[in-house]
């Protein structure tokens, strides 16, 4: 699992978005598109991808992307 495809990833989710604002130290909460239904998305995305199961709690304790990227290669 890399960083670059996660982050690939994880901007695919956003709709509008541009993927060039999304990077490692990204605070993903503060982006204007950030939403529930996008942390739901995110939670799908990485059920899909990773076959790793994340919950709200995981999302809410993570600030950037990169920190988000590391949760879920702990939990391969």
């Amino acid at each position: 699992m890399e960083l670059e495809t996660f982050i690939k990833n994880f901007a695919e989710v956003f709709e509008n978005t541009d993927a060039s604002q999304i990077a490692p130290a990204t605070e993903f909460k503060k982006l204007e598109e950030w939403s529930s239904l996008t942390a739901l998305s995110v939670i799908a995305m990485v059920d899909d991808e990773y076959e790793v199961r994340i919950k709200g709690d995981d999302i809410r304790n993570s600030n950037t992307v990169e920190d988000l990227f590391n949760l879920v290669k702990a939990k391969i």
